[in-house]
């Protein structure tokens, strides 16, 4: 399982300047991810880029990582407010970050780590900056962390408009039955799902393959395993670029966790395994004799942490009250905190074998911010490893009847309560960030909460 060497479509700066005096790009969108993990900036010149940002300054208003989706302001952060008359912060492109976006003209990316705007200091509630850290933590302990995510999501015949107009209502997905590994309704599908493949892989992030997914209109795409922080670069990229290709198809897709109570939901299976501080020899292979597994102690006491600590940590893998919607027994989304060899049933799967030995974590939702996402993962299986913590015995047979087995929280609210009282995720990600992000929680459950919803209305209008 060695990463792959010379990746198409990634550029370092004389690429970038050498194209931009051809004229060749004439525009750098200069991006990070916000709270909900969607790729916000601005739009530059090249030359404006290469001349003046690079050897500069470029800032964006603070209220980015203190806004709803709706981008409105919300009060009762501590980063910055009303009152604190919110300000600027400063964005850093990463240049190891720079590549084609092949899917719009003449167009280059880059992904920024955002810093106060008064010193020289990563802003603490930045996502990428959370995952930074704990990536800094496992190379102080001599780990190179390494994942793959695969996200599924559902395609519409309808467009973004078009969604909009119907209400939200009546929509009409790309197929009309489940598809699952289905090679006609995938070529039904094939000039957006392609597009995307070949837009995507031409724009440094190398894929694999896609297939059809249990829905009426699921399609599941699989990117390349790499490094923590590379990995979630390139699926906040892959997410971002899939919605405009799609749009510039007359089509829609989304990645709600679940978008229709009769459609199965869409999940953000994370793949982890760790190497070496080279990272070119994997330590999940072992001795050990974990159930049926040969493993060494490094992945069983990375699995007892994941596992131990993954209710705590559940609203950073099911970001809104929706996501819990999806955890449906019989549905391949989990229900229990489990593990198993090759079972669909258990939270926790471990797949592969040799070198390609990795945990599959099946809990996290297609909408999951996979910045916090993997923050979080790294931080439970680290915590693992230092403390040795043992795994529970797997799980033969249907893990959904298995009413001994402890369950993922089922509301936002259970969820948001487990981080609440989590003094393990305080000391990992520290007390301003869990408290910034106990607010963003605690807001999208009371929006949720306040409103009226279309089968309230048709339930209770008449009869109640």
């Amino acid at each position: 399982m060695a990463d792959t060497p010379g990746i198409r479509g990634m550029m370092d700066r004389e690429t970038l300047e050498s194209l931009v005096a051809s004229e060749d790009i004439e525009t750098v969108l200069a991006v990070f991810p916000d709270m909900y993990g969607r790729l916000v900036g601005k739009r530059i010149m090249g030359e404006f880029f290469v001349n003046d940002v690079l050897g500069g300054e470029l800032h964006a208003c603070d209220y980015l990582l203190a806004c709803d989706i709706e981008m409105e302001p919300i009060p009762g952060y501590q980063f910055t407010s009303w009152e604190q008359g919110y300000g600027d912060f400063r964005l850093h492109p990463d240049m190891n970050t720079l590549r084609i976006c092949d899917w719009l003209d003449k167009t280059a990316i880059v992904l920024c780590d955002v810093y106060e705007e008064g010193r020289d200091q990563l802003v603490d509630i930045a996502p990428r900056t959370i995952l930074r850290k704990q990536i800094d933590r496992a190379v102080r302990n001599g780990f190179v962390a390494k994942a793959g995510s695969e996200l599924e999501f559902y395609l519409f015949k309808d467009s973004y408009e078009q969604v909009d107009q119907k209400g939200f209502i009546g929509l009409e997905t790309a197929s009309r039955y489940m598809e699952d590994y289905s090679i006609l309704q995938g070529t039904k599908e094939e000039h957006v799902i392609g597009a995307i493949r070949r837009h995507i892989d031409r724009s440094g992030i190398p894929v694999e393959f896609s297939k059809g997914e249990t829905g009426h209109g699921q399609q599941e795409i699989n990117l390349r395993y790499a490094e923590f922080l590379e990995m979630a670069d390139r699926h906040a990229i892959y997410k971002h670029a899939a919605k405009e290709i799609a749009w510039q198809k007359d089509s829609a897709i989304t990645f709600m966790a679940k978008w229709d109570q009769a459609q199965a939901g869409s999940s953000m299976h994370i793949h982890v395994s760790l190497w070496d501080a080279s990272g070119a020899r994997p330590l999940f292979q072992g001795n050990d004799e974990l159930g049926s597994l040969r493993v060494s102690p490094i992945f069983r006491w990375f699995l007892g942490g994941w596992m131990e600590h993954v209710r705590e940590m559940s609203t950073f893998y099911a970001p809104y009250p929706t996501s819990y919607k999806r955890y449906v027994a019989g549905t391949f989304a989990p229900t229990k905190i489990a593990w198993a060899p090759e079972n669909r049933t258990a939270g926790f799967r471990i797949v592969g074998h040799g070198p390609s030995l990795r945990i599959e974590c099946r809990i996290p939702g297609a909408d999951a911010n996979p910045y916090l996402a993997f923050a979080a993962t790294l931080a439970a299986g680290l915590d693992g490893i230092e403390n040795e913590t043992e795994p529970p015995s797997p799980v033969v047979g249907d893990a959904y009847g298995m009413a001994n087995l402890p369950s993922v929280p089922l509301t936002l609210n259970e969820a948001i309560t487990e981080l609440e009282s989590s003094d393990w995720m305080r000391q990992v990600f520290g007390e301003d960030v869990v408290n910034h992000y106990l607010h963003f929680f605690r807001t999208e459950q009371t929006q949720f909460d306040q409103t009226v919803t279309d089968w309230e209305r048709s339930r209770y209008f008449e009869r109640a």
